[in-house]
């Protein structure tokens, strides 16, 4: 029984291969002229649509950068408007209950650095 399957899997499989080539024969393939016509139009077309989306990329992706720009303008601009933050720092002397003002660009002698931050770490344990 098994010699029976393995010789009608045997027929199909050349029927298959007989009916396989009777069909390209009846194939119409194209002339070289044709095919590199052919082969040159999709070349062209894919390099067309390839430029097309390359440029309409740049320009969305120029646009998108505006606008988040224009977004961080705004809301940087909203945050200074309603924090008012300035550069500066504030510091409070102990002493006199003064505030001085003290520029971003002033050089800060280091014992004067010292003794505020001795003075903030008394205020700090004064509060506990």
């Amino acid at each position: 029984m098994a010699k029976k399957e393995k010789n009608d899997k045997e027929k199909k499989a050349n029927n298959f291969f007989k009916e396989l080539k009777l069909e390209l024969k009846k194939v119409t393939w194209p002339t070289f002229k044709g095919l590199v016509n052919n082969t040159s139009a999709v070349i062209a077309i894919v390099l067309i649509v390839a430029i097309i989306v390359f440029v309409l990329d740049v320009c969305f992706e120029n646009l998108n950068d505006l606008s988040v720009g224009r977004i961080k303008n705004l809301v940087s601009s909203d945050t200074e408007e309603t924090i008012d933050v300035e550069t500066t720092d504030e510091t409070e002397s102990e002493q006199t209950g003064d505030v001085e003002i003290i520029s971003a660009d002033e050089e800060i002698p280091a014992e004067q650095i010292e003794t505020e931050t001795e003075v903030d770490e008394t205020s700090v344990n004064s509060e506990q």
